[in-house]
């Protein structure tokens, strides 16, 4: 399986893990408004959802600049765009996390991912004497290397907090990525189809010693009257 099919087994299998979030302003750098046709209001969510979305996108933004810059290049590291594939960058993940976080920080995600960032950072810092965004992807690689791969027998608490951070990123991109139009698409999820029904199979019938009434069973499953709308008399027959 190559990787790509791989992550794909991966966010089918947790794609609601990777739901996490919450959201406020940073206390440092200026707040970036989200794209506007990112949260418009729809019409199959609730006046009160729609409220609530509206106040979430007139706040702003919960990454400052920098560490949205950061952000995209970490997401891109995670689901890198090919010839064949789109990347995270495509399906706007970043905005998606974003709003996440803004709305929901009930396990203290704000804090994990601004925590996250700062020492992806001190780390580019410390071996290659620049920012984690300005490293060249081999040392990006390198990085990243090194807390990619937890140890499942080790419960989440005891890992370092590198790893988790990570880890949740990681999620996070793989969710946004994955519900979105060309994430959708590139699954092949084409979600509920209209078919032909032809009534139940002869040998289930036979099986249960019943059959349908000729009558009925040219009302009912006769697929040339497929979009014609059923008529019922005063007596509740039915006439068409």
């Amino acid at each position: 399986m190559d990787r790509r099919k791989s992550l794909k087994s991966i966010v089918l299998g947790s794609v609601a893990t990777g739901l996490l979030a919450n959201g406020c302003k940073p206390e440092n750098g200026e707040a970036l408004p989200l794209k506007e046709v990112a949260h418009e209001p729809v019409k199959w969510r609730t006046e009160y959802e729609n409220e609530e979305l509206a106040q979430i996108k007139q706040e702003g933004s919960f990454f400052n600049e920098y560490q949205k810059e950061t952000m995209i290049v970490l997401c891109d590291m995670i689901l890198p765009e090919s010839q064949q594939f789109k990347g995270a960058s495509d399906a706007d993940v970043v905005d998606f996390i974003d709003f996440m976080v803004r709305d929901n920080d009930s396990e203290g995600i704000q804090t994990t991912l601004q925590g996250g960032l700062m020492w992806l950072d001190h780390e580019a810092n410390n071996k290659f004497g620049t920012s984690f965004k300005a490293a060249s992807d081999a040392q990006r690689k390198t990085i990243l290397d090194d807390i990619a791969y937890y140890d499942p027998e080790v419960s989440e608490r005891d890992r370092p907090f590198e790893v988790n951070f990570f880890s949740m990123v990681r999620n996070l991109t793989l969710t946004g990525f994955y519900t979105s139009k060309i994430g959708i698409e590139e699954l092949g999820y084409k979600g509920n189809m209209p078919n032909v029904w032809d009534g139940v199979p002869q040998d289930v019938l036979d099986q249960h010693g019943v059959s349908y009434e000729p009558e009925w069973l040219a009302k009912c499953v006769d697929q040339n009257k497929r979009n014609v709308i059923a008529e019922w008399d005063k007596e509740g027959n039915l006439i068409t």
